[in-house]
């Protein structure tokens, strides 16, 4: 009876997981182990859960209890992989997902998420042929026929846009894919750019990169925006007093908040990206932290700050005539705006005032950003032209700016 009881609650739990009520999935499952002590299936469910509430340390402990049951089960393998990868611990990842794909080699998610995987780990080459296994066993599932084109982009083979656009032509699209196929053909030279990229690219974006995004950027890109910028401003004369209210946009994982926090008397972030806000959440430094998209957030913070940052933000905004008169109509009157852009040479731009670079992130002349400041009320402090990190062993030209709102 009590085997049967525990069959029943595990097929209603998956049933309620399948239709989106995790928490009820959840009780299901624990009911499930309490019936049967380690059963590996609902550990298993359990962890996808988990991740899908982005909760990874559970995630990651329940996946490894169940393969602990069944350590040869293609389902918890698969799963475990795709665990490891969110928590941005990459080649354990790529291994679980080997390991899942030879018990099961047409499993088209962990075929994407073995592409997706190496990508990461800066191996986009290695990554097409799993992939393009992927879009054979699922050619009408949009995502990966997306990694793909990022993989060959990647890569610099051909291909990317071919398979950008396949993505276009599969009936039912989610708007949110489509925006973003659309991005990358623009980053390719084949569509017109946008005026900025799409936000659930950029929050996609730095979710799957929060658990590794320090270490890369310090370690392996010799980040140094947040830290210059800094500089520059005590070199103004804009002292680090603790006196300031100070908003941090973009501020992912509290990286550039540690810069700012000897302005702040109070510091508030920005970030549309979750994970990124639980990794700045644990830094301690901010007395507030805003998951919102930067326009809406700056229109109803009207002379709320002292000082607003903005460090490697920018360069995903095309246009940025809203975010420089949000940024002017959030400072006080004297207030002080700190940013960096991504520099665009004149010759590359033949005129543009912005491009989308291959590397999917904006460039902007210079001179265009300092007239859409002065046109918002904002008056040029301070320029310093200076790499903002490395990319494939070459630096990012960029320029840092600080201006006074008149």
């Amino acid at each position: 009876m009590a085997q049967a009881s525990a069959d029943d609650l595990l097929r209603e739990g998956a049933a309620r997981h399948q239709r989106g009520d995790l928490a009820l999935a959840e009780r299901l499952y624990r009911r499930v182990l309490k019936l049967r002590p380690g059963d590996g299936n609902a550990l298993n469910l359990l962890g996808v859960a988990a991740r899908q509430r982005g909760d990874l340390a559970a995630a990651l402990a329940f996946s490894a209890q169940a393969l602990a049951v069944q350590p040869d089960s293609p389902i918890f393998l698969a799963n475990r992989g795709a665990t490891l990868a969110e928590a941005g611990q990459l080649e354990p990842a790529v291994e679980a997902l080997r390991a899942a794909l030879a018990r099961r080699p047409a499993d088209a998610t962990a075929l994407r998420n073995l592409g997706q995987a190496l990508c990461a780990l800066g191996q986009a080459a290695a990554a097409i042929a799993p992939l393009q296994q992927a879009v054979q066993i699922a050619p009408q599932a949009p995502e990966p026929w997306l990694a793909l084109a990022h993989a060959l982009r990647e890569a610099g083979q051909d291909g990317a846009e071919d398979a950008a656009r396949r993505v276009l032509a599969l009936p039912g699209l989610p708007p949110g894919l489509a925006a973003q196929a659309r991005f990358l053909l623009a980053a390719l030279g084949a569509e017109a750019a946008p005026d900025r990229a799409p936000a659930a690219y950029v929050r996609d974006l730095f979710d799957q990169y929060a658990p590794r995004f320090d270490q890369d950027l310090q370690d392996r890109l010799h980040y140094r925006t947040p830290a210059l910028l800094a500089a520059l401003l005590a070199q103004q004369g804009i002292a680090p007093d603790g006196g300031r209210r100070v908003l941090d946009l973009g501020c992912g994982t509290g990286l550039s908040g540690l810069a700012l926090k000897p302005w702040a008397r109070r510091l508030e972030g920005l970030d549309l990206s979750p994970r990124m806000l639980a990794e700045a959440r644990r830094r301690g430094l901010y007395d507030a932290l805003h998951e919102a998209d930067l326009a809406a957030f700056l229109a109803a913070r009207r002379a709320g700050f002292d000082l607003v940052a903005a460090v490697d933000v920018l360069n995903y905004l095309g246009d940025l005539a809203p975010a420089l008169a949000g940024i002017a109509g959030a400072l006080v009157p004297g207030g002080v705006a700190a940013f960096s852009i991504e520099a665009l040479e004149p010759a590359a731009g033949q005129g543009a005032s912005f491009v989308l670079g291959e590397g999917l992130r904006y460039r902007h002349d210079p001179a265009h950003v300092l007239a859409l400041a002065a046109a918002s009320g904002l008056t040029l402090l301070a320029r310093q032209d200076a790499p903002l990190r490395q990319e494939k062993g070459v630096a990012v030209a960029g320029v840092l700016l600080v201006l006074r709102r008149v």
